[in-house]
């Protein structure tokens, strides 16, 4: 016959360990949500600034249209406005 005893001490290291492991995946997760924002605006900065270049290039409706997508502005006097800043 064979009798075991659980003592509290390994109760607590293993919910210890648990909890840790638990800490580390939602510091992950929220690193990662952050980077992924984070490349979302550049990636964004990224398609304005080329689209502008473009747009001093060559003035077709296309590119208006995605700027305008992308800027939220009104008016294309307002997006060459803008363009110009970012040009610079």
């Amino acid at each position: 016959m064979k009798f075991e005893l659980k003592t509290e001490k390994e109760n607590y290291s293993k919910s210890f360990s648990q909890f840790f492991v638990l800490l580390f995946f939602l510091t992950l997760i929220l690193i990662l949500c952050d980077v992924s924002l984070k490349l979302g605006s550049i990636s964004r900065n990224h398609k304005i600034e080329y689209n502008c270049r473009l747009l001093s290039v060559e003035k077709s409706k296309l590119h208006f249209k995605k700027l305008y997508k992308l800027s939220n502005l009104k008016s294309k006097q307002q997006i060459w406005e803008f363009c110009r800043e970012v040009i610079k």
